[in-house]
């Protein structure tokens, strides 16, 4: 069911995104800073009105021992560190998509990240040149990477935006393990309660922002943690871990592409278990775990990179992602939902029109529904027909029929595993807590043939143009908790003067979600109503996992 932390941030994104948006180049230093921590000092740089604090250890390295095993404090150094360069990008699985003869081949992996270890747990800081640290300015922790690289994700240009507002923030970055480097699972994991460990290094860097952040001149208590597609998905789980339990660590959530959804079980982890012991030479040791911690890095990755990807027959339910371990989930995370053990804080949640599509280039069926009985697969069935009109990219007609059943397939993927799951949690956190949604939607003259508005369209409208409207949203609901303009401020400022984005409210007739028209910078508001009873339908069955 679940798409793997390690993946679903390496397409779109970096490529199609960030090399257009000309943002990924290191920032030139001019004047330095630096900033002393109780396990040393870094010296970060500062280019114009930003500085910024790059590649330093939140963790210690997580090597022999630390291999799987929770994040632990970094090491005490003595002197000064350059923080002028990310650090190394965890190790990722390969992910290439499938031959197809279509312009839908022009979709690539992420450019090649040279620098790579499993040595990679660390943290980037990006402030206002001027701060001091007795602003406590709000924090954005950003939780959505490219193969693991936080370096793909610079906050120097929204940091530089929040300026101009005159609605200061901070940014903060951040790597995390994937693949089976972070998500083992079986029952050797289990028993050691070594299980989600990507999803620990999210939590101890979070624990990390509040013991330090104001060192920087941030607010502990001002914490908005932002993701996009698998760092969405994170963020809907991090408001689950422990029943609901935020501990203090944020007090607002943006979700991007993903929302909480059902996990399955360690046990189902077992056989990509026994596969990476096979394929490492440790078949039979005594104790497995402990032999796999001395394999060569190189040796598991190859392991990895053989297993199932997003492009595989089992794309609903690959190997490496997060698990219902009985420690931080015990149960669906769906169900906690629905029983009020969720984080109480305010959210904004919103999709692609067309998620599904990058997803479903390669399934030529769909067989990853369980629990459900042949009626109810009858049911998904006359939900979502075969009729390619009805089909994703939506509202192309008869076009971009790849395969006989691709837009069919498309259009339950993208319900199934993003639609559905958003707007359940809307319904939820809306009855307690404010919460915004917004559909991500390109004038349907000029869609991207085969994917339509494909998952991560949306990404530079929130982090790479600032004459966007999505920028100034996020900025206002990072400072103020509400994504609309703030009051007095001038109408020549900000993209939002004038505009008011309603709360999103359950079983709304009216206009509830914003709909971006990029790549125009344009918008309108239409209601979440679209596709009621098959995502309800779909909805009921992923409460059954």
């Amino acid at each position: 069911m679940a798409y793997p932390l390690s993946v679903l941030m390496q397409f779109f994104q970096w490529c199609n995104t960030f090399f257009a948006a000309g943002i990924l180049p290191l920032l030139i230093t001019s004047d330095a800073s630096v900033v002393t921590l109780p396990y040393g000092s870094f010296q970060g740089s500062t280019s114009g009105h930003v500085t910024s604090f790059l590649g330093m250890p939140y963790a210690q390295p997580p090597l022999g021992n630390l291999r799987f095993a929770p994040p632990q404090a970094p090491n005490i150094f003595d002197g000064v560190r350059p923080a002028t360069s990310y650090g190394a990008a965890c190790l990722a699985q390969h992910v290439a998509p499938p031959p197809i003869n279509t312009s839908a081949s022009a979709v690539s992996t992420s450019a090649s990240i040279v620098h790579v270890s499993e040595d990679c747990l660390f943290v980037n800081v990006v402030t206002p040149a001027t701060v001091n640290t007795s602003e406590k300015l709000p924090v954005l922790f950003v939780g959505s990477f490219v193969e693991g690289a936080s370096g793909g994700n610079p906050g120097n240009i929204i940091v530089a935006r929040s300026i101009t507002l005159g609605e200061p923030i901070i940014f903060v970055s951040f790597n995390y393990r994937l693949n089976a480097f972070g998500f083992l699972a079986g029952e050797e994991v289990e028993k050691a309660r070594l299980t989600n460990i990507g999803l620990r290094d999210q939590r101890f860097a979070m624990e990390w922002v509040q013991q330090y952040i104001s060192s920087f001149g941030g607010d502990p208590d001002k914490v908005t943690i932002w993701g996009e597609s698998a760092g969405s998905f994170s963020v809907g789980l991090q408001m689950l871990i422990n029943n609901g339990d935020a501990q203090g660590l944020f007090r607002a959530a943006v979700m991007e592409s993903g929302s909480a959804y059902a996990l399955r079980n360690v046990s189902e982890g077992q056989v990509y278990y026994d596969f990476l012991v096979d394929h490492t030479g440790c078949s039979g040791q005594a104790d497995t775990l402990a032999c796999l911690r001395e394999a060569p890095a190189e040796q598991i990755i190859a392991a990895v990179n053989k297993t199932p990807t997003m492009f595989s027959y089992t794309a609903h339910n690959l190997p490496w992602a997060p698990r219902v371990d009985g420690d931080l989930f015990v149960r669906n995370p769906q169900q906690s939902l629905l029983m009020g053990l969720h984080a109480k804080v305010p959210i904004i949640s919103g999709d692609c029109e067309d998620e599904g599509t990058l997803f479903s280039l390669g399934n030529l069926n769909i067989t990853y529904i369980p629990v459900a009985t042949p009626a109810e697969i009858a049911a998904v069935g006359s939900a979502y027909p075969d009729d390619p009109s009805l089909g994703s990219p939506f509202d192309t007609g008869n076009d971009y029929t790849l395969s006989p059943q691709y837009k069919r397939i498309a259009a339950f993927t993208g319900d199934w595993q993003f639609q559905a799951p958003r707007r359940l949690t809307l319904s939820v956190i809306s009855k307690t807590h404010d919460a915004w949604a917004y559909l991500f939607r390109r004038p349907k003259a000029t869609p991207q043939k085969y994917l339509g508005v494909a998952h991560a369209s949306d990404l530079s409208e929130f982090f790479a143009h600032v004459d966007y409207i999505g920028m100034d949203a996020l900025v206002n609901f990072v400072t103020q908790l509400n994504p609309n303009a703030p009051p007095g401020l001038p109408a020549n400022v900000s993209h939002l003067s004038g505009v008011q984005w309603p709360r999103w409210r359950a079983h709304n007739a009216t206009a509830s979600l914003l709909t971006f028209q990029d790549p125009v910078p344009d918008f309108d508001f239409t209601p979440d109503t679209f596709r009621a009873a098959p995502m309800a339908l779909l909805t009921n069955l992923s409460l059954k996992l």
